[in-house]
Parts: structure tokens; sequence; C-alpha cells
């Protein structure tokens, strides 16, 4: 008890906003809602996406980098 499940640290799921620009080859960072307050991601999408749109976490690759997807994605 008193153990915070995988399910509650994974910002999979999460809906974020984008602080720096997703370019089309490399990453941009988005800032989440986790674990009670909001953390930085490197975050990598599929297509360019602009700062300050909103995002959908879709896979958390490693500790500090998610994968996104346009919010709501269209």
């Amino acid at each position: 008890m008193g153990v915070p499940r995988e399910a509650d640290e994974s910002p999979v799921g999460a809906v974020g906003r984008v602080t720096v620009p997703i370019p089309p080859d490399g990453p941009g960072e988005v800032l989440v809602p986790v674990r009670g307050g909001s953390e930085a991601f490197a975050a990598w999408a599929d297509r360019p996406i602009a700062r300050h749109a909103l995002v959908m976490v879709v896979e958390h690759t490693s500790a500090r980098s998610v994968v996104v997807v346009p919010f709501p994605e269209s």
C-alpha cells in the first residue's frame, strides 16, 4: 500500500500542451499532467505540431520521451 501503481505514473492517455514545436525530423517538448503536477517530456510525432497545440500521449518510449498525436486526433 502507498506505492503508486504503474498506470498512475504513466503519461499515456494524458492530454498535454506543446511547449517547443515538434518538427517532422526530431523531438519537440510537451508539458503533461502526471503524478499530481506537470512534467516536460521530449515529444515525437508522425507530423509537425505547432507550439501551444493540445496533444494526447499515445506511447511512453523512455523515462523522459513520449509519442503524441494532435488532440482531438483528426
